[in-house]
């Protein structure tokens, strides 16, 4: 595993318009495709939920949107992954105009600028973090939102065509949270001398977190094939999406050190002998391909891109609840995101190549909280 910083010069773009707003559609489709479901502990979680009724476009006509995070003013900052740019939509403007264009972007297949993440100390020290494929490895970098030098502070992670991960967050205890794919080697998901198929946790500046589970190692959880979402509940319990390959695609209550199976295990149980643990909930890959995902209330929901819908996922109980498909006249859906009001903020990926493009596509949709 590779570890280095340094730092790169990269400019600050000027303001440039690339979106417009308009108004969404509404309606949904309640219909439930074949879904296994496995229970949880109880959380509290405190109560609000959005209205997925009520669609307003916020911007329309994006390259690609992949990664999104909310500056404390309520701004959302968006990454685009062929473009490299991270793009600012001021809130109520409707207009996302590039901030940052992110050095050494290497946008192929599945790679390219994916995740973004905001400092947890943003008011003191403007710093925003990246994850993007290179053209060695992938990288998280960081850059001030005032302007300054790019500054790579954790590489080494395999890239490839795909299954490079790349969501990236901050949880509560002020660390972030890294999720990688196995970049088609699935035996680096087992390894874990391999930052690759796994959840990483690391300090604002890259190092491996103290606590973690093996000392000086960045590694929290390991047997991950292609983790796509990471978001906490009230409670501070980490959920993660990820896809599977043939058959299930999974969403997983991620706890320290423990391993959760790829390549031995897709789904629960197998031949894991009790070594692995199983995911709460999984789809068939058909119905999902689950990428990001955002807790409100006591609901998670759970963008999908081939299953073209937004998975709304009950945690109010002591287990998890069924499921429901709702969302489903806009095409893939990347991210999902509650913005500092408590609304829902969706990005659709129809011109990442495997969508059917629909006028205004790609587009930033928000649903604001009753």
């Amino acid at each position: 595993m590779m570890r280095r910083r340094r730092t790169l010069l990269a400019a600050v773009l000027a303001v440039t318009t690339v979106a417009g707003c308009g108004s969404g559609g509404s309606g949904s489709d309640t219909s439930v495709p074949a879904v296994t479901v496995a229970t949880s502990p109880a959380s509290s979680v405190a109560t609000g939920s959005p209205d997925l009724d009520a669609a307003e476009v916020m911007a329309e006509g994006l390259d690609v949107p992949w990664g999104l995070a909310f500056l404390p003013g309520g701004d959302a900052l968006i990454t685009e992954r062929d473009s490299g740019q991270v793009l600012r939509l001021a809130a109520g403007s409707g207009q996302a105009r590039p901030v940052f264009q992110v050095p050494g972007v290497a946008a192929v297949g599945e790679g390219g600028l994916l995740g973004v993440a905001v400092s947890p100390d943003f008011a003191r020290d403007n710093l925003v973090y990246v994850y993007f494929t290179a053209e060695q490895d992938n990288r998280i970098g960081r850059f001030r939102l005032d302007g300054g030098d790019f500054e790579v502070v954790f590489d080494g992670i395999a890239n490839a065509s795909y299954h490079n991960g790349g969501r990236i967050a901050f949880g509560p205890d002020g660390l972030l949270y890294v999720g990688t794919g196995d970049a088609g080697n699935t035996a680096s998901s087992q390894d874990p001398a391999s930052p690759n198929g796994k959840i990483l946790r690391l300090t604002v500046d890259g190092d491996p977190a103290p606590g973690n589970p093996t000392s000086g190692s960045p590694v929290y959880s390991l047997g991950h094939r292609n983790v796509q979402g990471l978001a906490w509940d009230a409670a501070g319990r980490l959920f993660a999406t990820e896809f599977g390959q043939n058959d299930l695609d999974e969403v997983n209550l991620i706890e320290a050190g423990r391993n959760y199976g790829w390549p031995e295990v897709e789904g629960r149980g197998g031949t894991g002998g009790g070594r692995f643990t199983d995911p709460l909930v999984t789809w068939q890959v058909r119905d999902a391909s689950p990428s990001g995902m955002a807790i409100a209330g006591n609901t998670a929901y759970v963008a999908a891109l081939r299953g073209e819908r937004l998975w709304t996922l009950p945690l109010d109980g002591p287990g998890v609840g069924e499921p429901v498909a709702r969302l489903q006249q806009y095409g893939r859906l990347r991210t999902a995101q509650v913005a500092p009001d408590g609304a829902l903020w969706v990005t659709t990926s129809n011109t990442d190549g495997r969508g059917d493009v629909r006028d205004g596509d790609d587009r930033i949709l928000r649903f604001a909280a009753r």
